[in-house]
């Protein structure tokens, strides 16, 4: 199951208040109570269960389950959903692994993978069969037209325990998020991903996909019109052959990129002030921003620090132990306190130093990063600041044309003063990754 870890949490709160006539006025008649929101999943579970799926990706040579998830069937003849990262080491490397399915009523057998969707975290499996049990796509989900507060019910298998219904609230699209998301307030756990969520008429409104591990019951749910149109695709196109899929995967990453990108730059970039400094953050509204400051620590810093940072919350899935697709912008202004010209340059190569791709990585997925460094002096000296610039990158071992890169700049006018700026990029085209950071630096002016 994958997580969001980082994003602004939302905290919801539904406030009860009564109000009476007088001290001793009679309290009013209560209605009768509504019928019990357990009765109606009850009803719900025991009319869609048959059409649920654990599905298992099994180590070839052991025959042992190296992981688990959910899905559902959506055709009488064998067709299922089910999220990409739950088949996705089965994509990657279909010698080492094999797919399994395990339906409720005990019989088990194989899966065939016939198409994915990086960007939306879906897929779509066959089984063999007829006259299979399934579930209908909901028309007013897949239309974008479910009311927010409608009561909607997620089933899966949680934790390998066996196969159950979880109950929540459908708070419609996540808003800062580039990818499309439903917030759904139910518990969902890991082994239920690419289970169906549903409506209390048992039509099929999401797919499980994941939580935050900061909050209370957030959960998220891919769109039913998400996957129905991967379903649709899966029909009309051939299946996807062991040689295709990761050709495929490739693909859609690259095309992923080129349409976030695409879609930075027609939001453009607004201007935020730093003391005597103008710097570049995204305007697009599925970045979240925070600001921090070290002015109030004890004892008092020798260099104060302000910074921002600005992060998107969308991310792609690829493999266990690989993400992709976030983007970064922050910014540092940096003061000295009691040091010299001398210990605060010192200082200073010691912070960026430090934000470059030195963390660890998955060497498997991603080369070792290489690094250039240079100065950068401005069009029009009067307008901005000579920048002193690091760019690294490094790339991806299995995916053509994508890369990480950072780019970090420090002002070069002051020796008691600067601004330390960084735009991180991840699963980018090398061609995008330089426009972006050619507007990004050169949006790096001082106040007016």
């Amino acid at each position: 199951m994958r997580d969001f870890r980082s994003g602004l949490a939302r905290l919801c709160a539904v406030a009860i208040g009564f109000a009476a006539a007088g001290a001793w006025a009679q309290a009013p008649v209560p209605a009768p109570p509504a019928a019990p929101v357990s009765a109606a999943a009850e009803g719900i579970y025991a009319s869609t269960r048959p059409s649920l799926l654990q599905i298992r990706t099994l180590v070839e040579a052991a025959g042992r389950q190296s992981s688990i998830g959910s899905g559902f069937l959506v055709s009488a003849d064998g067709l299922a959903i089910t999220n990409y990262h739950v088949v996705s080491q089965y994509a990657l490397e279909p010698k080492t692994y094999r797919l399994e399915f395990a339906r409720p009523d005990g019989t088990q057998g194989t899966l065939t993978l016939l198409a994915i969707d990086i960007a939306n975290d879906l897929a779509v499996v066959r089984l063999d069969g007829a006259d299979l049990p399934h579930l209908e796509f909901d028309a007013a989900a897949v239309a974008g037209e479910l009311p927010r507060g409608e009561r909607v019910y997620a089933m899966g298998n949680p934790l390998d325990l066996g196969f159950t219904i979880v109950e929540g609230t459908w708070n419609g699209l996540v808003e800062r998020s580039y990818n499309d998301r439903v917030h759904f307030t139910g518990a969902i756990n890991p082994g239920m991903s690419g289970g169906p969520a549903v409506t209390a008429a048992g039509r099929v409104a999401g797919v499980n996909v994941a939580k935050r591990l900061d909050g209370e019951l957030i959960s998220f749910l891919v769109p039913a019109a998400k996957a129905s149109a991967l379903l649709e695709r899966a029909r009309k196109d051939a299946p996807l052959t062991l040689a295709q899929t990761r050709e495929e995967i490739d693909r859609q990453l690259l095309d992923w990129q080129s349409g976030f990108y695409r879609a930075l730059e027609e939001k453009g970039l607004r201007e935020t002030t730093f003391g005597p400094y103008k710097a570049p953050e995204s305007a697009a509204s599925w970045f979240n921003c925070w600001a921090r400051t070290n002015a109030e620590q004890t004892p008092r810093p020798r260099a104060q620090m302000d910074s921002s940072s600005c992060q998107s919350q969308s991310s792609l899935f690829v493999a266990e132990d690989f993400e992709s697709g976030r983007a970064e912008l922050t910014h540092a202004y940096v003061r000295s306190g009691d040091l010299n010209a001398f210990q605060f340059a010192a200082f200073l190569s010691q912070y960026y130093g430090s934000a470059a791709m030195t963390r660890s990585w998955s060497r498997k997925r991603l080369t070792q990063p290489e690094c250039r460094e240079d100065f950068v002096a401005p069009a029009d000296p009067a307008a901005a600041p000579v920048l002193r610039v690091i760019w690294c990158a490094r790339a991806y071992r299995d995916f053509a044309g994508l890369y990480d890169v950072a780019l970090t700049t420090v002002t070069q006018d002051r020796d008691r003063e600067a601004l330390v700026s960084r735009l991180a990029m991840q699963g980018v085209s090398y061609d995008n990754a330089l426009a972006l950071g050619k507007r990004f630096t050169g949006a790096i002016t001082w106040t007016k």
